[in-house]
């Protein structure tokens, strides 16, 4: 009840972000509702209903990660002398995250499943204009009943995850271990570094897994598997070992994004910097570890696009999405816009986070042109490193089934 008056009374975009999280847990419990449509309907291909479920976890885990990104950002769960006097300590509150995540992700769980068992023909009446011709049923497997069981349990699993995922997000440690400490430039004497964040001690393993997966994808690629990525519902082509490649190397992205940029941070300071170079990449490098993460998202997406339109173009006659069918269209879609929402909801917590050093600066006589300066400089810099990342994964990953 707390969690739900706390929604009703909250800020716009706040509203507007857990209507996000509500939509994506939509999309993923719809997908994970197809995958059991489908081993309803086919129960002489586990294979393929296996691997339609594993492919599932993809949409899953860019739900739970925009949804852990918005109950962190969130400030109504924020502890402060209010709670504290009602007896909600950190532990309560990030309790409260966790329902609140919950309750947002179960409403657009349930609203997923009206829509499926309309489609299938389940449920009575034509509110949706494209499924009264049955070819949605059809490709839904509504000629066979759907498990009530296994229906109830994948529905429940995007709440439950997001929920307990949220909360263990929110979970109190040791004071300065998660909170991000306030920047404050020095741009009088001195080194014009700050000392190394812990964000880039990841850095090594990320390239170690982005390494190791890239060779496991071209041992895969010596066989005779078209694509790296099928999405025409081929499920079951895929080698393990390409599979485990493109995991691997998904990992040790996301692992990396927070030494890039530090690194790139720390390009941007190097030398004798002026006043805009400075303070851009002290930010950046403060910054890594709360942006850096949902950066390395946005390379793998965009890495993992490249490697499954071009090369199944490629394999049909034609680049581009074309013989993509409407599952794989709504999981891209679902993918790509958990990533930019992450993205943009860790960008605008970083500039709350330093909203008392931007007012320190202004105070001290810092134009607010320079500040636009400074945040242009910023993701110029990000852009211009991490693009040329994500191409040269992307070809390294697709060069193995150039020739195949």
């Amino acid at each position: 009840m707390l969690s739900l008056r706390l929604t009703r009374g909250s800020h716009p975009l706040i509203l507007l972000r857990r209507s996000l999280v509500a939509v994506a847990a939509a999309g993923a419990s719809f997908l994970l509702l197809s995958a059991l449509a489908f081993a309803a309907s086919h129960p002489a291909d586990p294979d393929g209903a296996l691997a339609r479920l594993l492919w599932c976890v993809v949409p899953l885990a860019a739900t739970v990660q925009l949804a852990m990104s918005v109950a962190r950002a969130d400030p109504s769960t924020r502890p402060g002398a209010g709670f504290a006097a009602a007896g909600l300590g950190p532990a309560r509150l990030a309790l409260l995250a966790g329902a609140a995540t919950a309750t947002a992700c179960a409403a657009g769980s349930a609203l997923a499943l009206l829509v499926f068992l309309h489609l299938r023909g389940d449920v009575g009446g034509s509110w949706l204009l494209w499924a009264g011709s049955g070819a949605a049923g059809r490709a839904l497997g509504g000629e066979r009943p759907l498990p009530l069981v296994g229906a109830v349990t994948l529905v429940a699993v995007v709440p439950v995850v997001a929920g307990a995922a949220s909360a263990a997000g929110r979970w109190p440690r040791r004071p300065g271990a998660g909170a991000p400490r306030p920047f404050v430039p020095t741009l009088a004497t001195g080194s014009p570094h700050p000392p190394p964040h812990r964000a880039a001690a990841a850095l090594p393993w990320g390239v170690a897994l982005i390494a190791t997966g890239l060779a496991l994808g071209a041992y895969a690629g010596r066989g005779a598997h078209p694509s790296p990525m099928p999405l025409s519902g081929r499920f079951g082509d895929s080698a393990p070992e390409m599979v485990g490649g493109w995991a691997l190397t998904v990992t040790g992205l996301v692992l990396a994004g927070p030494g890039l940029v530090h690194g790139c941070g720390r390009l941007l300071a190097l030398g004798r910097p002026r006043p805009l170079r400075l303070l851009a990449g002290r930010v950046l490098q403060q910054e890594a570890g709360l942006i850096g993460r949902p950066v390395g998202v946005l390379c793998t997406v965009a890495a993992g696009l490249y490697g499954a339109l071009w090369p199944h173009g490629a394999a049909h006659g034609r680049p581009g999405p074309h013989g993509f069918g409407p599952l794989t269209e709504l999981g891209v879609g679902l993918v790509l816009m958990c990533a930019f929402a992450t993205a943009l909801t860790a960008a605008l917590e970083a500039r709350s986070a330093r909203r008392r050093t931007t007012a320190a600066l202004l105070r001290l006589g810092a134009s607010a042109r320079l500040l636009r300066g400074a945040a242009a400089l910023r993701g110029g810099a990000l852009l211009l490193l991490l693009a040329p990342v994500a191409w040269g994964v992307a070809q390294l990953t697709t060069m193995p089934f150039a020739h195949s």
